[in-house]
């Protein structure tokens, strides 16, 4: 490898500030996190396959996840690894409004989860790959807003999350869909989105024109359902995740206001971060 990341101390936090017990890596890049953690996760999936296990595998969506699925990608195409055990559990999907319930978005819009899963994550993972090697359709996972406490029932039946992505929205700290508030027990749930989230949204997804037509709902994981995860790495990326990290660096659990901090939760954990969000910046 022609990086290096560099494991800090948590030198942005306040003095009397309690020392959290997450290790912070800082890579020299958004693509060095993604090229790093490609490596860890294709390693993982590998010796559940050696253990004849499937490995469940946490995913959100958006700009920050997209270097380390195309570094997956990058990866596969070169070792023709065989993936056909692993499982895509989608943290969230938006909704629209029926006159009885809700339901997903349609799949043909770029924002969609459903979109992004099949044109960013799965469909490149495969690109390549003989068919016996393939993740397979019915391993990609997403809640079903007509039952969406059956969601987590599914995932602990098959063993459990062995490993979450996480990213953190960078005005309010949202994790999935979780807006500040969210209880640490949440689980699967139809969520009205916050404003926050949803301005977060129409930057990753610049199509959406105008918040107006921006969902307002949304189904997503809980933070309990995130927290029950064997391993998760945080990503933290560019100038406008600084306020996130510093949030995160400063408590060494969760808390409410800032539901990013669902990391400190998590049994194995890791905050990775390039050098333009680990620059210090003042907490509101």
């Amino acid at each position: 490898m022609g990086w290096l990341a560099q494991q800090v101390s948590f030198s942005i936090r306040s003095p009397s500030a309690p020392v959290p017990s997450t290790s912070l890596c800082v890579f020299p890049s958004a693509d060095a996190i993604g090229e790093k953690l490609a490596q860890r996760l294709l390693e993982r999936i590998e010796h559940a396959r050696i253990a004849g296990t499937r490995f469940l595998l946490g995913c959100p969506t958006g700009r920050t996840p997209r270097p380390s699925y195309r570094a997956m990608a990058r990866q596969l195409a070169r070792t023709k690894q065989d993936i056909s055990h692993l499982t895509l559990v989608m943290m969230d999907e938006y909704l629209v409004g029926t006159e009885r319930s809700f339901e997903y978005a349609a799949d043909h819009n770029v924002w969609s989860c459903h979109h992004f899963v099949r044109e960013e994550i799965a469909g490149p993972l495969n690109t390549g790959l003989p068919p016996a090697n393939r993740v397979r359709d019915e391993s990609i996972w997403f809640p079903d807003p007509s039952d969406p406490d059956a969601f987590d029932k599914k995932v602990a039946s098959a063993g459990g999350i062995d490993f979450f992505i996480l990213a953190s929205g960078a005005s309010d700290g949202h994790v999935a869909f979780n807006p500040p508030g969210s209880a640490r027990d949440s689980r699967t749930r139809i969520i009205q989105l916050s404003e926050e989230t949803r301005r977060d949204n129409l930057q990753t997804f610049p199509v959406f024109g105008v918040l107006a037509e921006v969902p307002s709902h949304g189904i997503s994981v809980g933070i309990g359902t995130i927290a029950s995860a064997k391993e998760a790495v945080m990503i933290v990326s560019g100038r406008g995740k600084r306020l996130t990290l510093t949030r995160m660096l400063s408590v060494e659990r969760y808390e409410p206001d800032w539901p990013a901090t669902v990391i400190h939760e998590c049994a194995i954990r890791e905050i990775w971060s390039d050098p333009e969000a680990a620059r210090p910046t003042e907490a509101r």
